[in-house]
């Protein structure tokens, strides 16, 4: 595999990392509350989940983990379980941090804020077992029987990491605009309830995620 192979892959990869799902809606929200800038480095922890995938799944354990009905479970549970916290936490929260509701002006986040944004992603990305799915039944499709598989997975994997970059930065930018309509403390509690069902029907929905 080549350095254009990989280019040829860039917008399979964009389309796949721009389907919508937690960590892309966690993208829209940051980029809501704490800014653009904020919502890209925040996904510096998605992307180190998803490496942690990809080298799990370049050394061929990803097929077994996706093999294993009980690992598969727990993961899954894990997930859901998560998603579910951040949805009522989020449903019964009566903050709004990150924004003037004013001046709608966004905030100037310290970099603890940041590190806890990182750590969400990251937690996000690494209990999502439908990550699994794509890096350890996708991706071997794409990988050239007689070439190295390692050089070829470094490729793909770094194309597609680069790819999750560009669709956070897309839904980061969409929340930028609906951070516009939000002016008021009603307009964000509302907003803080409509994230907060979104987070517990992802984790909802994770629940009926089946390995096949």
């Amino acid at each position: 595999m080549t350095l254009s192979d990989a280019v040829l892959f860039a917008p399979l990869a964009f389309l796949i990392a721009l389907t919508p799902g937690p960590n892309n809606f966690c993208a829209m929200n940051n980029g809501i509350r704490h800014g653009i800038g904020a919502a890209l480095l925040a996904t510096t922890g998605r992307v180190a989940a998803f490496t942690i995938f990809l080298s799990i799944s370049a050394v061929g354990l990803g097929a077994m983990l996706l093999a294993s009905e009980t690992a598969f479970t727990v993961i899954k549970w894990i997930g859901a379980l998560y998603l579910l916290y951040l949805g009522i936490s989020a449903w019964r929260s009566r903050e709004f941090s990150g924004l003037d509701l004013e001046g709608a002006v966004p905030v100037v986040q310290p970099q603890r804020q940041l590190g806890k944004l990182m750590l969400q992603e990251f937690l996000i990305g690494i209990s999502n077992p439908k990550a699994i799915l794509l890096f350890a039944a996708v991706f071997p499709q794409f990988i050239k029987p007689g070439e190295p598989a390692t050089e070829q997975f470094i490729y793909l994997g770094a194309t597609y990491l680069l790819a999750e970059y560009a669709a956070s930065l897309v839904y980061a930018l969409f929340g930028r605009q609906i951070r516009r309509f939000i002016r008021t403390r009603r307009g964000a509690q509302r907003l803080n309830r409509t994230t907060g069902a979104f987070f517990m029907g992802a984790g909802g929905l994770l629940l009926s995620t089946t390995q096949r």
